[in-house]
């Protein structure tokens, strides 16, 4: 029987489809999580899909939005093994309060890079949202924890041939 890999290891995974209300909600949710325990200068999305998630927080927050690259996804569309840092961690990150925020988060690995590219640009306090937790690592912040692998609304389908078709990385 496959383990939860919120328990801590990888297994054969359910999907979530995720609609764009529910995922709404969610950033709200995320948002009055923060709100009642952290009060940031700077809310920083990790780009790319980060981004959504981070200027709902920012905005309900009415904080300045900034994002960073942190991806697996090179310029070639070739994919890593590990993510890498690929872009600047915001100049308004030094000697602020920063919350850092992307859509998932499985591994953390990702999230460990942004954390450590902040704090190398000075920045005083850092702490982590995920609006959906799939894995062991455990932000400060989550509105939602799954073991499924989650299927974003953007995500959803691709274009092919100037059609818009299922996204073949969830199957059939």
């Amino acid at each position: 029987m496959p383990r939860s890999p919120i328990a801590g290891t990888p297994a054969t995974r359910e999907f979530f489809h995720l609609d764009w209300p529910l995922f709404g909600e969610l950033s709200r949710a995320l948002a009055l999580k923060v709100a009642r325990e952290f009060d940031p200068d700077v809310v920083v999305g990790i780009a790319t899909a980060g981004v959504v998630p981070g200027a709902v927080v920012a905005a309900i927050l009415d904080r300045p939005f900034r994002s960073m690259i942190v991806s697996r996804r090179h310029m070639a569309r070739t994919v890593r093994a590990t993510p890498a840092v690929l872009g600047e961690a915001p100049v308004e990150a030094r000697n602020a309060k920063v919350l850092v925020v992307d859509e998932t988060c499985d591994s953390g690995d990702t999230m460990r890079l942004a954390v450590a590219a902040l704090v190398n640009a000075g920045a005083r306090d850092v702490r982590t949202a995920v609006a959906i937790r799939t894995g062991a690592y455990e932000a400060h912040y989550a509105a939602l924890e799954t073991p499924a692998t989650v299927v974003l609304p953007w995500d959803r389908e691709i274009l092919v041939n100037g059609a818009l078709v299922p996204n073949p990385k969830y199957g059939a």
